[in-house]
């Protein structure tokens, strides 16, 4: 099971907690929808800052979030392959 969370009113003039939730859900501007896991702490989230997003429930499962490398890191493990290929 999925939750889909869209940001459909602004943001404007919520509080810190509330700015940091919408941000900590993946919204960023007006208009913006994610598909997040159904997890407690998902929706305890969604319903901190439910007069601001709307969510419903959808079959299937969300999209596993991957970590990415810093883009120093990626740049030196490049650099390092060319190095060793060049060997």
């Amino acid at each position: 099971m999925a939750i889909k969370v869209k940001l459909t009113k602004s943001a404007a003039g919520s509080s810190v907690d509330q700015l940091a939730t919408i941000a900590s859900l993946g919204l960023k501007k007006f208009g913006s929808e994610r598909l997040l896991q159904d997890t407690p702490a998902i929706r305890g989230m969604v319903n901190k800052v439910r007069h601001l997003v709307t969510a419903e429930t959808v079959q299937g499962d969300a999209p596993k979030a991957t970590r990415r490398k810093p883009r120093k890191i990626r740049a030196r493990d490049a650099a390092r392959a060319r190095q060793a290929s060049k060997a």
